[in-house]
């Protein structure tokens, strides 16, 4: 029986080191593209550029979010069939999507002025 295991064993083995080579025998015939991406320049844009980039994605997925949460606030509410307990709980939901929508905008303006402002005291002027 343990000959049997010890078999077993050594056959998963030697099948976990065919998977893992696999790819890099494909990798000579470029299946993926991988060698597509040999001549792509990174780093390119200036540190303003990509700082804002980040700045507006990050409160981008933020103020979706608040937006969900509001729409999820007006569906219960919508859904509570008058009941007060889960009328007030869709109240707080949609106040609180309400209150973040708002602290996201403050934080894009406030963002948006402190980049321009780096940007503007930086630059080279002739």
């Amino acid at each position: 029986m343990k000959n049997k295991r010890k078999g077993g064993e050594e056959m998963k083995k030697f099948l976990v080191s065919l998977l893992l080579l696999a790819p890099t025998t494909a990798l000579a015939q470029d299946v993926w593209g991988v060698n597509d991406f040999t001549n792509v320049n990174l780093g390119t844009k200036d540190l303003e550029a990509t700082i804002a980039g980040i700045v507006n994605i990050v409160l981008g997925f933020l103020g979706i979010l608040a937006t969900l949460i509001i729409l999820l606030g007006g569906f219960k509410w919508m859904t509570s069939q008058g009941n007060t307990e889960k009328v007030d709980e869709a109240k707080k939901m949609i106040g609180a999507g309400v209150v973040g929508l708002v602290v996201i905008l403050v934080a894009y303006a406030v963002a948006r002025f402190v980049l321009i402002s780096i940007y503007n005291e930086t630059i080279l002027t002739p």
